[in-house]
């Protein structure tokens, strides 16, 4: 015979991990600046870029182009229109990391795009090195 109190069937298991919290999680992004969460994902994108560009670690090994094109191309979109919005203080770090990348890609490119032809070249106009 066993000293442990049998659980209820429908009671939580104390080992299960709980559900999150939606009503927490709602409130804590509501609490972000927006400018922190346009920054967020602009870095997100430059160093998702940057790894399908091979400028990670195991280089060759993540290369794709295409996706790095795709990425780019949201990234400008994204700098572009919310520069007004989130000031130059913020916007201009983002605008460099953006040319940087747009240059990597024309580098890495077997034949490289004409002038404002590149990824997200249509929102930055033409970028030479």
């Amino acid at each position: 015979m066993s000293d442990q109190t049998p659980q209820r069937p429908d009671a939580p298991d104390a080992a299960a991990p709980s559900s999150p919290d939606f009503d927490a999680m709602t409130r804590d992004i509501a609490e972000v600046p927006a400018v922190e969460v346009i920054t967020t994902v602009a870095v997100h994108l430059m160093s998702s870029a940057a790894v399908n560009l091979g400028l990670a670690e195991d280089g060759a090994a993540h290369k794709d182009l295409d996706e790095a094109r795709k990425l780019i191309q949201a990234l400008a979109g994204l700098v572009t229109a919310s520069a007004t919005e989130i000031g130059s203080y913020h916007a201009a770090p983002l605008r460099d990391g953006l040319k940087s990348l747009q240059l990597a890609f024309r580098e890495a490119s077997v034949v490289p795009d004409e002038p404002g032809q590149g990824p997200g070249e249509k929102f930055t106009g033409p970028v030479y090195g």
